[in-house]
C-alpha cells in the first residue's frame, strides 16, 4: 500500500509533506515510483500520525479486561482499534488473589491462541497492575477489602502466570520495600506511584519512575507538603499519566503540568471502564456498582470511578486545555509510551516499524476527526 499527498509526522521535523509506503506490515519507505499492484491510498493532505497508546484503562464497549475471558479482551481491543488506538496495556483492579491470577493466566492464554496474530483489534502490549498494593487513604474506586502490602514474590508469581506480560505496576511507595521496587526494575516492570499517602520526602527516596493519574488517588500538592502530585510535577525523569476529560482535572491544572512537566513527561490515559461507548445509567467496575451520567461514572457515594473518555478526545482535549501542538500531542500520545515501554516498533513512522498509524482530518476548524485507523497495514474504517 501507498498513502499519498499526506502530511507526515517526523520526530525531527514536526509534519512533513511525503508519501508513506507499507509492505508486509511495516513501513517501507516513501519511493515516489508505483508498483505494479499496489494499493494507492490518497490522504488528500490530511495527518498521519502514529497509533495511539492507552496504557490505563479498564475496559470499554460492555467489557472489562478483568472479566477473564478471550471474549472480553477480543471486543476491547476492537472498539479500541476503531478509536484510533492500535496498542494497548489494560489495567486490572484491587481484586482477590486468585482472581488477579486468572486475569494474568488469560492475558496470557490470549496471546497465545492459534488466531492471536489475526486479530483485527488493538494489540496488548502488556498488564497495568493497577492494585491491590495501594493505600486504603487514597483507595479511589477500589476495594479496600483486598488491598494488600507490595510484595515481590507475589508479583513474580503473577508475572509468570501472565508470560511476563505485566509491564506497570500502580503501589504505594510508602508502603513498599526496596525488595519491591528493585525486582519490578530488575524484571522491566515501572513502578508507578499512585493511590498512594506517601509525602514528598518518602517519594524521593524511592524508585518509583511513574505517576498513576496524577492528581487523582493520591497525596496532593500543598504549600507545605508537595504530596504524590508534587513528585510528579517536579522529579525529572518521571511520568505522569493524565485523564484529560475535563472532569478528573480540571483544565487549568491540565496546563500547570504541561506548563511544569513538558511533553516529553506527559502521557494521555484515558482509565476507562465497561460503560465506554454504552448508554449511560447502570454499569460495574471492579465488583462495585457504577452510575454513568451526564459523561461521568460515579460509585453511589459519588466517588468518581475511571471514566467513559475515548482516547482520540483526550488526545484532543489536551491542545484544548494547553499551548500544546499537534505534535507534542502525538508525543504524550504514542512517543513517550513507546520509549518508556520499549515498544521499539511503536510510536514513529519510520522505515521498518509496525504500520501502525492514524489518519485525522486535516479541517479549518482544527478538530482533528479520526478518519482511518491501520493497524500492521489493515485499514480500519472509524
Amino acid at each position: 500500500m501507498r498513502i499519498k499527498n499526506a502530511l507526515v509526522y517526523t520526530v525531527e521535523h514536526g509534519f512533513v509533506e511525503r508519501d508513506v509506503r507499507i509492505k508486509n506490515g511495516c513501513f517501507a519507505g516513501s519511493e515516489a515510483a508505483g508498483t505494479d499492484g499496489e494499493e494507492i491510498l490518497d490522504a488528500g493532505g490530511d495527518y498521519l500520525i502514529p497509533g495511539l497508546v492507552d496504557i490505563h484503562f479498564h475496559g470499554c464497549a460492555g467489557h472489562d479486561f478483568s472479566d477473564r475471558t478471550p471474549e472480553a479482551l477480543q471486543a476491547i481491543g476492537a472498539y479500541e482499534l476503531r478509536q484510533g488506538v492500535t496498542s494497548i496495556c489494560p489495567a486490572s483492579m484491587t481484586l482477590s488473589e486468585e482472581t488477579l491470577k486468572t486475569v494474568c493466566a488469560n492475558a496470557y492464554a490470549y496471546t497465545k491462541r492459534p488466531e492471536a496474530e489475526q486479530d483485527t483489534g488493538a494489540r496488548l502490549i502488556g498488564i497495568h497492575l493497577e492494585g491491590p498494593f495501594i493505600s486504603v487513604n487514597y483507595k479511589g474506586a477500589q476495594d479496600a477489602s483486598y488491598i494488600q502490602k507490595p510484595d515481590a514474590a507475589v508479583l513474580k508469581h503473577w508475572n509468570e502466570l501472565s508470560g511476563n506480560r505485566i509491564k506497570i505496576v500502580t503501589y504505594a511507595p510508602e508502603e513498599a520495600d526496596t525488595e519491591f521496587e528493585d525486582w519490578c526494575l530488575a524484571n522491566g516492570i515501572v513502578p508507578s506511584a499512585g493511590h498512594s499517602n506517601a509525602t514528598y520526602d518518602q517519594l524521593c527516596g524511592c524508585r518509583a519512575c511513574h505517576v498513576t493519574h496524577l492528581y487523582n488517588a493520591q497525596r496532593g500538592l500543598n504549600h507545605r507538603e508537595p504530596g504524590v502530585t508534587g513528585y510528579g510535577l517536579l522529579t525529572d525523569g518521571v511520568k505522569a499519566e493524565m485523564i484529560c476529560d475535563g472532569i478528573h482535572i480540571k483544565p487549568k491544572m491540565v496546563y500547570m503540568a504541561y506548563k511544569v512537566k513538558g511533553s516529553d513527561g506527559i502521557e494521555l490515559i484515558t482509565d476507562s471502564m465497561r460503560a465506554k461507548g454504552m448508554p449511560e445509567g447502570k454499569s460495574e467496575l471492579g465488583g462495585q456498582t457504577v452510575y454513568v451520567k451526564d459523561g461521568t461514572a460515579r460509585l453511589e457515594d459519588g466517588t468518581i470511578a475511571g471514566s467513559v473518555l475515548t482516547y482520540i478526545d483526550a488526545f484532543r482535549n489536551i491542545m484544548k486545555f494547553t499551548d500544546a501542538s499537534l505534535k507534542e500531542a502525538v508525543q504524550m500520545s504514542s512517543g513517550n509510551q513507546a520509549k518508556e515501554f520499549g515498544l521499539t516498533q511503536k510510536g514513529e513512522i519510520t522505515f521498518g516499524k509496525d504500520a501502525d498509524f492514524v489518519i485525522l482530518e486535516n479541517s479549518q476548524d482544527g478538530n482533528y476527526e479520526l478518519k482511518k485507523t491501520i493497524s500492521m497495514g489493515e485499514i480500519i474504517e472509524a
